[in-house]
Order: structure tokens, then C-alpha cells, then sequence
């Protein structure tokens, strides 16, 4: 995965039952609007991405995944509630949400996806390009 960010990361859920620190290069954020990330966020969803061995978890007591559809699953904490990961199936890249990061260490947003699938409460004012379906 090419990225501008390499620096190692670390970040976790709510409780601390789910720590884990990121070891390679990360992609840019991306918003996803679809229906399954607003449900499991509450809102849109923000998340960067790894290669999936870029991920090393050192405490990961409380993690639990869902099949949330035929191609992924999601990785959520099971004491606290926060939404962690999204993994591909078919794919070693695993995204993490933006906001169990421990700081924000210089990510930036690329674009918005899924965003036929946006709720109607909010707008999109921003430059960044804007996907319909996902990529």
C-alpha cells in the first residue's frame, strides 16, 4: 500500500480492551457514506487503511468481528462498543477508523465514497472528489 504517512501509529477503543499499533505505511482517509458504516458509526464513517500485517495488536481482549456482508467483516470492541476495523475477505488490507487513532499524525482525506447511499441530513461542501458507489 503507497502512502505519504509511514510512520508508526498506535490507537485503540473506548475501554483499552482493543490497543494496537500500525508498522507500515497508511492510506489517506476516506469518508464512506453507505448504510452499513452509518449504522455501525452512528454518522459517515472516516478511515484510513493498512496492509493487514501492518497491524499489531498488543492488547485485543475485547475484539470481536462481524460478518456484516458476504465480502467483510467488521472489528468492534465488545465492552465498550467502538467500531475498530473493516476487513475485506478478499483483500489483505484492513481499514481503521480514523477516530481510535491516538492522534491524527498528519492524515488527510482523499475523497468521499458511497455517496449515493449519504443520508440527507448533512451536505458535502468540500473539494474533495466524490464517488458514487465504492472504489
Amino acid at each position: 500500500m503507497s502512502s505519504d504517512k509511514t510512520l508508526e501509529m498506535t490507537g485503540g477503543c473506548l475501554c483499552g480492551g482493543v490497543r494496537y499499533r500500525i508498522t507500515g505505511p497508511s492510506r489517506p482517509i476516506i469518508y464512506c457514506h453507505c448504510s452499513q458504516c452509518r449504522r455501525t458509526s452512528g454518522h459517515f464513517v472516516a478511515a484510513t487503511a493498512v496492509n493487514t500485517e501492518e497491524l499489531v495488536f498488543e492488547t485485543n481482549e475485547s475484539l470481536s468481528w462481524f460478518d456484516s456482508s458476504e465480502f467483510a467483516s467488521r472489528g468492534f470492541c465488545t465492552r465498550c462498543g467502538s467500531s475498530l476495523f473493516w476487513k475485506s475477505k478478499n483483500r489483505e488490507i484492513i481499514s481503521i477508523m480514523a477516530g481510535t487513532l491516538d492522534q491524527s499524525y498528519g492524515l488527510e482525506a482523499a475523497d468521499h465514497i458511497y455517496v449515493n447511499d449519504k443520508a440527507d441530513y448533512y451536505e458535502l461542501t468540500d473539494d474533495l472528489p466524490k464517488i458514487p458507489q465504492g472504489r
